[in-house]
């Protein structure tokens, strides 16, 4: 969804980087403006995808980098048998949970962002089929990918929210600031 990012001082990469993810994580969250539980967990495509799975995978997505970055365990981390669920809300879960704990770990990154030394300070990747052997990304590249992750769901959240009821991007905005 299409949203100012606002600008950061002349030179703060990191303020400029975590506006970003911000920017991103805001389209999700208004992507699920003014709908009920269900209408989030509704999925209106052949797709698998919903808006509240959508802010969950986003959230342990973004939990999981922040993990790796930080070389400490993943207190979500998923197995190929709840892999699944976390494309969905399960048990008692709510949105607002799902919220406030993705706010939790936005704090833990942007904490973390800035207190690093360098954001050219590397870390290892895990053993996957998709990275390379004994890889490794530096604090920079975790934060622009954060970005393409969000972006790259936000669209998916906007194919869906418009396709539950019509509202766009704009619209939402609007909603949001009390103008629509």
């Amino acid at each position: 969804m299409v949203a100012l990012v606002p600008t950061e001082a002349h030179g703060d990469e990191r303020g400029a980087l975590l506006n970003f993810i911000e920017a991103q994580r805001a389209a999700i969250r208004r992507s699920l403006l003014g709908l009920t539980e269900e209408q989030a967990a509704s999925r209106p495509s052949v797709s698998e995808l919903s808006l509240s799975g959508l802010l969950k995978h986003v959230a342990e997505v973004e939990l999981n980098w922040l993990r790796l970055a930080q070389q400490r365990p993943n207190e979500k981390q998923r197995t190929q048998e709840t892999w699944g669920e976390g494309f969905r809300l399960v048990g008692d879960e709510t949105i607002p949970e799902i919220v406030e704990f993705w706010a939790g770990v936005a704090k833990q990154t942007e904490d973390f962002a800035r207190s690093v030394p360098s954001l050219d300070d590397t870390f290892p990747l895990p053993e996957a089929p998709w990275f390379p052997k004994d890889g490794r990304v530096s604090v920079r590249w975790m934060l622009l990918h954060l970005v393409q992750e969000a972006g790259r769901h936000a669209g998916h959240a906007d194919v869906i929210r418009e396709s539950l009821d019509g509202k766009g991007s704009f619209d939402l905005i609007a909603q949001e600031q009390g103008r629509g």
